[in-house]
């Protein structure tokens, strides 16, 4: 009866997330009569791809798209390329303060980004920044650096230090025992922390509506605003574009599910 009881919460529960979703993927192939028609209608009367085609044809969708998948990677590479080493050091060498650092590192992510954009504003236009893509991954990077940090400074705190001890032991370098010791056993804490990265800096607004300015320039959030604060609003295109924001993520989920589960698992257990 408890399995029952958990089955049926489960399902209510996913039927009450997915239902959103699953309207929106809809209505992106309804005709335009169809949307507005009373009382609504779930099923599409016929499945039409009219409103995918102009939103590329009339908008500058392709190029926004092409804009968040290059700030995106780019923020997870320069994230965990920063966040990687610092996390080892935090669980490897033992100095003074290293437990106050990995705390105060945590509060500064505490901060809300309304709260910090007015800053990175002026200190983006002191370095001539503002209105590049190399500003807004730099603030990305900034802003996802904290956790990041955290949360892979948790995943290497479960990796047995005896390992490493051992690879020393046989000769290698540190240099070479992390490469070929740690850094294969903490793959999955590292993929999961750069999939927070990506989801951040794929979903963020407010970094890339303050600093970029060229419509050329701009991220899928922007764009899709003003796709939405246009004098005549395309519910077909916005529901549309909505649709293909969310398939990236997706997909990225749905290959990388078995490391994110690990990742997240593991990194929660001190060794």
């Amino acid at each position: 009866m408890k399995r029952i009881g958990i089955a049926c919460g489960a399902t209510a529960l996913v039927l009450f997330t997915g239902f959103p979703f699953a309207w929106m993927i809809l209505t992106a192939f309804k005709r335009s009569h169809e949307i507005f028609t009373t009382p609504p209608t779930f099923l599409p009367a016929s499945f039409t791809s009219e409103n995918v085609t102009q939103l590329f044809e009339q908008t500058r969708f392709g190029t926004y798209l092409a804009n968040s998948v290059l700030v995106a990677s780019a923020t997870v590479l320069l994230t965990l390329v920063l966040a990687t080493p610092a996390a080892y050091a935090l669980t490897r060498f033992r100095w003074r303060g290293r437990e106050t650092v990995a705390a105060t590192v945590l509060f500064t992510y505490m901060f809300a980004p309304i709260m910090v954009i007015i800053p990175f504003y002026v200190l983006m236009r002191t370095l001539e920044l503002t209105n590049t893509h190399l500003g807004l991954v730099l603030a990305y990077s900034a802003f996802c650096l904290p956790f990041a940090l955290w949360l892979l400074r948790s995943f290497f705190q479960s990796i047995p230090l005896e390992l490493e001890e051992a690879a020393l032991i046989d000769g290698a370098s540190r240099a070479r025992a992390v490469l070929h010791v740690v850094l294969p056993l903490a793959i999955p804490g590292v993929i999961a922390t750069g999939t927070f990265t990506f989801i951040l800096a794929w979903n963020d607004y407010i970094f890339a509506r303050v600093l970029l300015s060229a419509d050329e320039l701009k991220t899928l959030p922007v764009g899709i605003a003003d796709l939405y604060n246009a004098s005549v609003v395309d519910w077909g295109m916005i529901m549309s574009a909505g649709m293909l924001v969310l398939l990236p993520v997706l997909v990225v989920f749905v290959f990388i599910q078995r490391y994110l589960v690990t990742g997240w698992g593991s990194g929660g257990i001190k060794g």
